[in-house]
């Protein structure tokens, strides 16, 4: 008996499976313990280099260097029709965006809930790079194909990459030491360079783009250049650098710098239902992340839509400008004005994540214990989503990225919740585990039972260090710059 077709593409596996939600949760778990095996190859970037504890303790007070050279997709978008199209899938101006300029790119669907965002560089007048999340950079090349007078050109994450090789390398240096290393490096000080805006420096006898940008919430400029000149660089970075104190941040740790600096890195897109998105999923095949990604944690709703986010829900609305045609402009000038949710930190109360701990050096089946809190990255899936709830139980936001840094000696989530808890302070219930003890993962996760674990809403993003950094680019709320 001949095995039924794979679909051949995401609209093709909409109309299979019984329901999109469920087939996501039995999708094979994209986790931060698997992502360094996937994605960040192991010759190159490790998952620890010294241990993930002293990584994590480097950017915050040392120097850290960040390696992506391989993890995120680059979509290289040119032609006459290139900034007209960019334009009309981000939700924010490109007024001021002059050649060697970056910007964030916020892309919806037409209902105006996020697609997904990316890092978008302005590299000639008709030639941009979009960096970034699969899910981003697959929205951009579906319309770049759709679209007049452009070209997209897509540069595959390593796990993805057949040819292994990439156009440009890409490091991240931070951290309190960063910028001395750097102009030692240079042989002198370096260019004045303001927020996601770049200039050129030499490493090594190469010339170094350097744009000013943390993944920390740190001090530091990201490098990049072409690949080839990529070992260069790095091995001057490294022994420039180590006399410094700087270390080389494995994937483990890499992995939880967003929980300090409060990015919300995969929102679930708003791609599998709605109006407009149809074409999409006609072109989206399985080498696609919608159709790879895989959904976890304690919310589930069989509607994919409850998963859906609005730049609102995570403090997008100020770089929102209703100056342009975007794709979802309609839908969020009609919210504008609505009560949204509010992005913040929830801090884990420490006796309740110690009981979990705890149980696993206690007798007993798996399925009596609840689901064990993995150090540093304890998400179940790519897209973890958790339910947050009042003392009443009632459903008042949705948290991810259950991550533990040294820096905050403390474990946490980033959360959307409902503005009257939104407060510093706040008391509320995380859900952990899965309401059917992990059935609806179908093995990807063992048996367990769900369990509640207090948490205190706190600020976002949740590092001093970042807050600072922020407020002294002239990014705090109501204040930040149009880029």
């Amino acid at each position: 008996m001949t095995a039924p077709a794979a679909p051949a593409t995401l609209n093709d596996l909409i109309a299979t499976v019984p329901n999109i939600v469920d087939h996501l949760f039995r999708n094979p778990p994209k986790n931060a313990m698997t992502i360094h095996t996937q994605m960040m190859p192991g010759d190159a970037v490790r998952p620890e280099f010294t241990t993930w504890r002293d990584e994590q303790w480097a950017w915050r007070n040392a120097i850290a260097l960040h390696d992506q050279s391989f993890h995120m997709n680059s979509l290289t978008v040119r032609g006459p029709g290139a900034m007209a199209l960019l334009q009309r899938l981000s939700v924010n101006s490109f007024r001021n965006f002059a050649v060697g300029r970056a910007k964030q790119l916020v892309a919806c669907a037409p209902s105006g809930h996020l697609v997904g965002d990316a890092i978008l560089y302005r590299l000639a007048e008709e030639e941009f790079l979009v960096v970034g999340n699969p899910a981003t950079t697959d929205w951009v090349e579906y319309h770049a194909g759709e679209a007049e007078g452009v070209e997209a050109e897509l540069d595959p994450m390593w796990s993805l990459n057949r040819a292994r090789h990439r156009r440009f390398y890409r490091f991240q240096v931070e951290g309190p030491g960063a910028m001395a290393l750097l102009a030692h490096l240079n042989g002198g000080d370096l260019p004045e360079i303001g927020f996601f805006a770049s200039d050129f420096i030499t490493i090594a006898g190469c010339r170094v783009r350097a744009m000013r940008h943390s993944m920390g919430g740190v001090p530091g400029l990201e490098l990049s250049g072409p690949w080839e000149e990529r070992d260069g660089v790095l091995r001057a970075l490294v022994a420039e650098g180590r006399p410094r104190g700087l270390r080389r941040i494995g994937s483990i740790a890499y992995f939880t710098t967003v929980i300090e600096s409060g990015w919300w890195a995969v929102p679930v897109p708003a791609v599998y239902t709605g109006q407009g998105t149809e074409g999409f999923r006609k072109w989206c095949s399985a080498r696609h992340a919608a159709m790879r990604m895989s959904l976890g944690g304690s919310f589930h709703s069989p509607r994919i839509e409850d998963y859906y986010l609005s730049p609102y829900d995570l403090d997008y609305g100020h770089i929102v400008r209703f100056d342009h045609e975007f794709i979802g402009r309609e839908a969020l000038e009609a919210a504008r004005d609505r009560p949204h949710r509010r992005k913040v930190t929830l801090v884990w109360n420490a006796d309740d994540v110690l009981a979990i701990l705890a149980t696993m050096l206690e007798a007993g089946e798996p399925a009596e214990k609840p689901l064990p809190v993995t150090l540093p990255l304890a998400a179940a899936a790519r897209m973890h989503v958790d339910r947050v709830t009042d003392a009443a139980g009632r459903t008042v936001g949705l948290a991810t990225y259950p991550a533990y840094t040294v820096n905050e000696r403390a474990m946490m989530s980033l959360a959307t919740v409902e503005a009257e808890h939104a407060a510093p302070g706040t008391e509320l219930i995380l859900h952990w585990g899965e309401d059917g003890g992990g059935a609806r993962s179908a093995g990807n996760i063992e048996p367990h039972r769900q369990v509640q674990i207090r948490v205190t809403v706190a600020p976002c993003p949740i590092s001093r260090a970042a807050q600072s950094y922020r407020s002294a680019i002239g990014v705090r709320r109501g204040a930040l710059r149009a880029v």
